[in-house]
């Protein structure tokens, strides 16, 4: 009875733990990035590709998680945010995480590319920037989460180009859209876990300081994202358009974040952060859903 208790729970802990090798929450905000940029670029949705999306777009990010946590096991055993997960615990090897690595590389690799070509080669570019610059340099220069961002912004970009097998403004838009949010989000982030990740070594804020040039970058790149959000209202962007209704309503949430990022900007504490980058997080969901909603409205 031991034996077969003992089993049940250790299943329950590898599949735990394979969840926090690929980092499953986000993940899924990827694959959810994805379907939207997908539903936004389709002329008639496929079921199949959506799944198919979701499946490799679910591996590409499991991959690169998996990889960064290879390459930074030593360093995630310095910080109390990282320190429990499964390779600086003990409790899955090297060899483990490289072949769940592989594995999910290759999977997600063969999926996209059942999509087409050019999804497959962006989202091994993807895996690439992450693993092989964004991770190493994280340690080295703040100028990682610029590098960091490009990965970080593709998936909305990735369903486009699933859905068209093509590359253009459309997509194009998608891609900065995300790509200028990385940097209030992150940065929020960052500047809430500076002293943990200052113990593992990772210079992550601009200024690698929690200062005023810091909150200050915050808010440049927030107007830039706006200003990117609203930007198929004005009829610059292809295929991708925005309704006058529903570019005000982007507007209005861009607005509510650039009032979180001052917020940020004038008292400077971990508190205004955390707000800043749960509204960043609410601002992307909600932008995506209203973007997809209004192609199907007008």
């Amino acid at each position: 009875m031991k034996t077969a208790v003992s089993t049940v729970k250790s299943s329950v802990i590898s599949f735990a733990d394979f969840k926090e090798i690929t980092k499953v929450r986000l993940a899924a905000s990827v694959v959810f990035s994805s379907i939207a940029g997908y539903f936004l670029g389709a002329y008639q949705v496929d079921v199949i590709s959506v799944v198919l999306l979701a499946f490799g777009g679910y591996c590409m990010v499991g991959a690169s998680n998996a990889y960064n946590q290879i390459l930074e096991r030593d360093l995630d055993a310095l910080m109390h945010r990282t320190k429990n997960r499964p390779l600086p615990a003990g409790r899955m090897t090297v060899k483990v995480a490289l072949t769940i690595a592989i594995v999910m590389t290759l999977l997600g690799v063969a999926a996209l590319y059942l999509l087409s070509p050019k999804t497959a080669l962006f989202g091994a570019i993807s895996i690439f920037l992450y693993t092989c610059v964004y991770t190493p340099l994280k340690t080295v220069t703040p100028l990682a989460v610029f590098v960091g961002a490009i990965p970080g912004a593709i998936p909305f970009m990735l369903g486009w180009v699933a859905a068209t097998n093509d590359f253009g403004i459309e997509p194009g838009t998608l891609f900065m859209i995300q790509f200028f949010w990385q940097f209030p989000h992150f940065w929020a982030l960052g500047w809430m876990l500076d002293e943990d990740y200052k113990r593992g070594g990772f210079k992550m804020l601009p200024t690698l300081k929690k200062d005023r040039t810091t909150a200050l970058q915050i808010i440049l790149y927030t107007i830039w994202m706006i200003a990117m959000s609203i930007m198929p209202v004005f009829g610059f962007t292809g295929r991708l358009v925005l309704s006058v209704p529903a570019a005000l309503i982007i507007l209005a949430l861009g607005l509510i974040m650039l009032f979180f990022a001052l917020r940020l900007y004038t008292k400077r504490d971990n508190k205004s952060a955390r707000a800043l980058m749960l509204a960043s997080v609410t601002y992307i969901s909600l932008i995506q859903i209203g973007y997809v909603i209004d192609k199907f409205l007008w």
